[in-house]
């Protein structure tokens, strides 16, 4: 009988940095932002294998309306060298001329 293998959680939330050119066009279209098949992260590129799961994460209007807005596009990744990662992309956005980090390594999940 095969043991069953405990997998841990590890909270990172670190920026990464997708690759340029590696972008999901297609969501993109639909208006989604575009997963990126490649992003380093600590100096060490990542490849984007497999989507495990999706999801989004909403929030109500800030002016006190009854609109509920997208603020977040989670992923749930494998990578080529095995990892599983949950990965988000940030929608808000800052005043022109301020830098943003829109995607986030949130955590990896260990065996």
């Amino acid at each position: 009988m095969r043991e069953a293998i405990d997998k841990k959680e590890k909270f990172v939330s670190e920026s990464i940095t997708p690759v340029t050119g590696t972008f999901d066009t297609g969501a993109m279209a639909r208006g989604e932002p575009g997963l990126p098949a490649q992003f380093v992260w600590r100096e060490t590129k990542y490849s984007v294998t497999k989507i495990l799961d999706k999801w989004k994460e909403s929030s109500p209007c800030k002016s006190g309306g009854k609109e509920k807005y997208v603020r977040k596009h989670w992923y749930k990744i494998e990578t080529k060298s095995g990892e599983i990662m949950n990965i988000y992309f940030e929608r808000k956005s800052l005043p022109r001329g301020q830098r943003k980090i829109r995607w986030w390594l949130y955590s990896i999940i260990e065996e």
